[in-house]
């Protein structure tokens, strides 16, 4: 029995090391494929990106995706916890379309080191990686990959692949309609259209639209400045 502990307790402190030396490398270098990805390219869609460094995007697509997904970014420490409670509140009622509590920080680590899906344990893991990347990357470094890593729409990731895709320019500008709509897609980019959208999705981008200006105004983008 001690012998089976023994090699337990090397495989989680050799796994512990592991995905500690993967943040600290990603920290640098950028993912070159992810698990969503590596799906797409056996489903026969291919994967189209391209890096683009936070610099070089412009500013309108972070303030669109803090709008969207996680305005609390800025503020939190990777989980935010009154965004759980609130879409839980929410959800029950059963009036409105499912969301979740998801901050950026927890979307990246899920696409950049896990899969798709939700299950305790993918959600524990989520929770470790999400924790080392807030103190190794910082916020910067979460938003650039994010905004690369992301699906934004069947076989097309990152913000830069999805202008491309959408307005047939690179995400170095963009307005603010633009990047709405490449934030609307982002909860459902297999199901959601980046140009023309309609109906919800067009509604969507549109509320988001209207917060950009709120996030820069507000300075709740402050952290990437």
């Amino acid at each position: 029995m001690r012998r089976v502990l023994g090699w337990i307790a090397k495989l989680v402190l050799g796994w512990i090391a592991l995905s500690v030396l993967m943040v600290a490398l990603y920290r640098f270098v950028p993912p070159p494929v992810t698990l969503t990805m590596i799906g797409d390219l056996f489903a026969g869609h291919g994967i189209s990106k391209q890096w683009m460094p936070l610099s070089q995007i412009d500013p309108n697509m972070a303030r669109a995706a803090i709008s969207a997904e996680d305005s609390r970014f800025c503020l939190h420490h990777g989980f935010d916890f009154t965004a759980i409670e609130k879409a839980y509140q929410r959800n029950e009622t059963g009036r409105h379309h499912i969301r979740g509590g998801s901050t950026i920080s927890q979307q990246t680590a899920k696409n950049v080191f896990l899969w798709q899906g939700g299950g305790y344990f993918r959600k524990g893991l989520e929770a470790w990686f999400t924790l080392l990347i807030e103190n190794i990357w910082g916020k910067r470094r979460i938003m650039e990959v994010y905004l690369n890593v992301a699906e934004t729409g069947i076989g097309t990731y990152g913000a830069n692949a999805g202008a491309i895709r959408y307005f047939n320019h690179d995400a170095s500008h963009l307005s603010p309609r633009e990047a709405a709509q490449i934030a609307a897609v982002l909860p459902l980019p297999k199901k959601r259209a980046g140009a023309a959208p309609t109906g919800f999705t067009r509604r969507y981008g549109n509320a988001i639209t209207a917060r950009i200006g709120v996030v820069r105004n507000g300075g709740l983008d402050r952290c990437l400045r």
